[in-house]
């Protein structure tokens, strides 16, 4: 057998040079001639496997592993669970790496990616923490990059308060996951002034560090992440116009990434609504791609169903609607949205009582879940004008019934049906509960005036007294308390200079200095009495011919046109038209003539034939004035409205 033991030798080499080289595809005919040879060789083995991982050949390299799994033993544990967490299998992954007999740093990095894809955010924290603390090697960015990714899928999808780890922002990677931290805490504008950073450092290492020869396609196709999510924060900014640009921009790239194209289209769909809904029956094709399952969390892969749901109850696909949040409520049974959907869908046939059953079947089944049903219900009440019913169902929601705005809703309709028995019974409820709850607060002393004027209005002056009452003692005890805290009044008037005082800046009284007179005044003697010099009227002027001994004229204040004597203006008389008409003939001659000639034709834009009404009475339609042959119109220039684009 010694040519057999020279022959695998070579096959060794051969195997080591392979790998080497990064040709896994003829290392592992290699090691399948090594393995004729001894079935059971361990290395062998081991280094097929990982040949078969390298090549993408998941399957195959489990089934390798099954088929050896009592001559492999533990050795190839992090081999198994790898495939098992890229075949998707991810709870197998994680029984696999909790069934090691030691827990190495790979199967640590293994195990906080499978905990982040289950969505176990403070384990996987946990987990990377750990890692970064006691380990130095040249992944320590990597690990940071992960962990950045978990605290911003916790700011998404969980309400659990955020400790600041202190990470930095010194790769594109890190800088994306901050801005999505921001935006999970509501920091819009920090989240894209981040996302302005991370996009300068992506392309700086497209173009400087990796040193390749790259096209403007392929800095849009890395950036197309980033991009999506700028129009995300325009999205939530109110600007959808600059966000659905961005949009389909990156729809346009088409990336590689099936998680992010179904993120971008199912956003383009919530901003269509019920409009372009042709637009987006083709953008909800790129949801339903092979492994979006795989890349997105629950709640975004919840969000395309809901709207899925939606657009078929906007293209009037009823059935479809109907079968699409059936099937969400199953899978989701305490979350309101389906029901709701279910009761849009029934309100747009028109079937009102059938959708306030199934809201009320809801209600009963999750009470947790109920305030917004209930607030559905009593707005399908209200439409349907049963107001009594709907205020029922209000002040049945116990989250919600002694809020200001809820005591004033009920308040008014209860006005509106004219119970004001049921109105003021709002306001006692809601006045105890503030008693009881937070006395004296601002909520509490605004509904004991708001009550007393409601029934004031009403003519219920016994009660209103009561709650003036109230309110006074109320405010009395408040004087009470606060003025055991102001100083006394001889300590306040103790060593104040007044006029200081009166002069600093917060005065808003200052008192008027007297003037200064030039000379000495005498004082006055005893008695006597400071006589006022008596100002001497001024005589008004008279006009220049005016007559003393004339009387009057007793209307000379009346206008000129209202006075008995006035006669109008008088008029020229007429001349004699001389030389007109025919010879001889006198201006009367002339007017018998026309008089009495036949009516001749009408002129353009005159009236035909007689009329009893004036002609000064008849107001003709107004037209535009024709413009001239050969010229041209102007349009006034138009003001450019403020604002630019914008986007990136």
């Amino acid at each position: 057998m010694a040519s057999g033991g020279v022959s695998v030798a070579s096959l060794w080499t051969e195997v080591n040079r392979c790998g080497q080289n990064g040709d896994y595809t003829r290392a592992l005919k290699a090691l399948t001639k090594i393995l004729h040879e001894n079935r059971d060789d361990v290395t062998a083995l081991h280094c097929k496997i990982v040949c078969l991982i390298q090549n993408g050949s998941f399957k195959e390299a489990l089934n390798v592993m099954n088929t050896h799994s009592k001559v492999l033993g533990s050795e190839v544990v992090f081999e198994k669970a790898y495939c098992e967490y890229r075949l998707n299998r991810v709870e197998s992954a994680l029984k696999t790496i909790e069934g090691a007999p030691e827990q190495t740093d790979k199967l640590k990095e293994l195990y906080g990616q499978v905990l982040y894809r289950l969505e176990r955010y403070n384990e996987c924290k946990s987990v990377y923490t750990d890692l970064i603390r006691n380990s130095q090697d040249e992944y320590e960015e990597e690990r940071k990059t992960n962990l950045a990714a978990v605290v911003a899928a916790m700011s998404q999808w969980e309400s659990t308060p955020l400790e600041d780890l202190g990470l930095p922002d010194s790769t594109y990677e890190l800088c994306y996951n901050a801005a999505c931290t921001l935006i999970g805490q509501g920091q819009l504008t920090e989240a894209f002034n981040k996302l302005r950073q991370a996009e300068g450092q992506c392309i700086y290492k497209i173009m400087f560090v990796l040193l390749q020869d790259v096209t403007e396609e392929d800095i849009e196709s890395e950036l197309a992440v980033i991009h999506s999510q700028m129009a995300y924060i325009m999205q939530l900014q109110g600007r959808t116009d600059e966000a659905l640009q961005l949009y389909n921009q990156v729809i346009k790239l088409k990336p590689s990434d099936v998680g992010l194209l179904a993120v971008t289209a199912n956003n383009i769909i919530t901003i269509n609504k019920d409009q372009n809904v042709f637009d987006s029956k083709k953008k909800v094709k790129l949801t339903n791609a092979e492994g979006v399952e795989h890349k997105l969390a629950k709640k975004q892969l919840q969000a395309i169903d809901f709207n899925k749901a939606l657009l078929s109850m906007y293209t009037n696909q009823a059935d479809q609607c109907r079968k699409l949040s059936s099937s969400l409520q199953s899978q989701n049974p305490g979350h309101p949205r389906p029901v709701l959907i279910q009761v849009a869908q029934l309100c747009r046939e028109k079937q009102h009582s059938k959708a306030i059953e199934l809201l009320q079947q809801f209600s009963d089944q999750h009470p947790e879940s109920a305030s917004g049903i209930k607030l559905t219900m009593a707005q399908l009440y209200l439409v349907q004008g049963h107001v009594t019913k709907a205020c029922d169902v209000l002040r049945s929601i116990e989250e919600f019934k002694h809020k200001p705005g809820m005591v004033s809703a009920l308040v008014t309709m209860y006005s509106h049906e004219e119970d004001i028995d049921s109105a003021i019974d709002v306001f006692k409820q809601a006045i105890e509960h503030y008693q009881s709850e937070q006395p004296g607060s601002a909520v509490h002393l605004a509904l004991v005036r708001e009550a007393a004027n409601f029934k004031l209005k009403y003519g219920r002056k016994k009660e209103a007294i009561s709650d003036l009452e109230q309110l006074w003692n109320i405010w009395q005890k408040k004087h009470k308390i606060l003025s055991k805290h102001l100083p006394s009044a001889d300590t306040m008037a103790f060593n104040v200079d007044v006029d200081e005082l009166e002069n600093s800046h917060g005065a808003t009284y200052v008192r008027k200095k007297a003037a200064k007179v030039i000379g000495e005044t005498l004082p006055k003697e005893q008695g006597q009495v400071e006589i006022k010099k008596k100002k001497k009227k001024k005589r008004g002027k008279l006009p220049k011919n005016y007559d003393p001994k004339a009387t009057p004229d007793p209307e000379r204040w009346l206008p000129m046109r209202e006075r008995s004597y006035y006669r109008g203006k008088k008029k020229g008389k007429k001349k004699e038209q001389i030389g007109k008409g025919t010879q001889g003939a006198t201006a009367g001659a002339s007017a018998e003539l026309q008089a009495s000639s036949p009516p001749t034709s009408p002129r353009p834009g005159s009236a035909t034939g007689s009329s009893a009404a004036p002609a000064s009475n008849i107001i003709p339609p107004r037209q535009q004035k024709p413009a001239a042959s050969g010229a041209t119109r102007k349009k006034a220039p138009q003001k450019k409205k403020k604002g630019g684009k914008g986007g990136w």
